[in-house]
């Protein structure tokens, strides 16, 4: 059963959307117990929704009955102290199983992502999502478009489709969001930025709230304070607060984005909650150099065990 109604879940969209990582043991199975720590800490530093099988969760790195796995794991550990989405997508077939099962989980909304087929049609999107929401049984949907590559009216008629509560906006076009926030000003949508801490002023400009973010598994407490700063409009701090995180960020964005959770797992080794490697394609381990800075960066922020 589902925890938050849609007014609370509404709320929530509007703040940080933590994206959290799949644990895996040394025979890179999944191993559900060091997820529990994680969470912890981004509850009680305050993170607004968690969301399992997103991207720093490695979605297209598991298997489906992982990712299945991984969402009931989730719902155990947050325990219903905050919203949970879950992510979906691959194929059809399997996106409605996978939402049927966040549904049984326990999850809050479900999470579409953009399907990378390399044939999308506009209207066959719009499809993929009525479908998902009609296996998701009245759970509300949110989207995740990392580009606008379907063109404005599609957008717009995504959102228009029932159940839909909120985009995860991960397009560095912020003019084009504005266009969608215009075209669809008669929906209660949440727009949420979808590039974590670093592009969240310019999409708070435009009118979205909110920022997902992978930082929240190793350091939650900085993600809230750029939240806090964002929303007084406090625009000096939070770039303050963004620029001395950026140096992490970059490190994630090596290799083609490559050591995104890269990144986030050494660091959480470094602190003494291992969540194993990564599975490639992602890159494994980090290189010498990259290490080093990583390890700088932890011993500055005290984060080192």
């Amino acid at each position: 059963m589902t925890t938050f109604q849609r007014p609370a879940l509404r709320a929530a969209l509007d703040g940080i959307s933590g994206i959290l990582v799949t644990p895996f043991d040394a025979d890179d199975a999944i191993a559900t117990a060091p997820l529990q720590p994680v969470v912890d800490r981004a509850v009680d530093a305050g993170v607004h929704v968690l969301v399992a099988n997103g991207n720093t969760s490695e979605y297209y790195g598991v298997q489906a009955h992982e990712a299945e796995r991984m969402v009931h794991a989730a719902a155990e550990c947050v325990a219903g102290r905050v919203p949970l989405l879950a992510g979906i997508g691959r194929s059809v077939h399997e996106a409605c199983a996978l939402a049927r099962e966040s549904r049984k989980a326990g999850a809050d909304a479900l999470m579409v992502h953009q399907p990378p087929d390399p044939f999308v049609a506009p209207r066959g999107v719009a499809e993929y999502v009525r479908r998902i929401a009609d296996a998701g049984d009245g759970l509300p949907v949110v989207l995740y478009l990392r580009n606008d590559n379907i063109g404005m009216a599609a957008i717009e008629a995504v959102c228009r489709i029932p159940g839909v509560i909120g985009v995860k906006w991960a397009s560095p076009t912020p003019l084009v969001l504005a266009e969608a926030i215009r075209r669809t000003a008669d929906l209660d949508i949440a727009w949420v930025g979808g590039l974590a801490e670093v592009w969240a002023p310019p999409f708070y400009a435009v009118g979205a709230r909110g920022f997902t973010s992978g930082l929240i598994n190793v350091m939650p407490g900085r993600s809230v304070a750029i939240y806090q700063a964002l929303e007084a409009a406090d625009y000096p701090l939070a770039m303050r607060l963004i620029g001395e995180m950026l140096p992490f960020e970059e490190l994630r964005a090596q290799e083609n984005n490559g050591t995104n959770v890269t990144v986030v797992k050494t660091a959480l080794q470094m602190m003494g909650s291992d969540c194993g490697a990564t599975r490639p394609p992602s890159a494994w381990p980090l290189t010498g150099p990259q290490q080093q800075q990583l390890q700088a960066l932890m011993a500055g922020w005290n984060l080192l065990r």
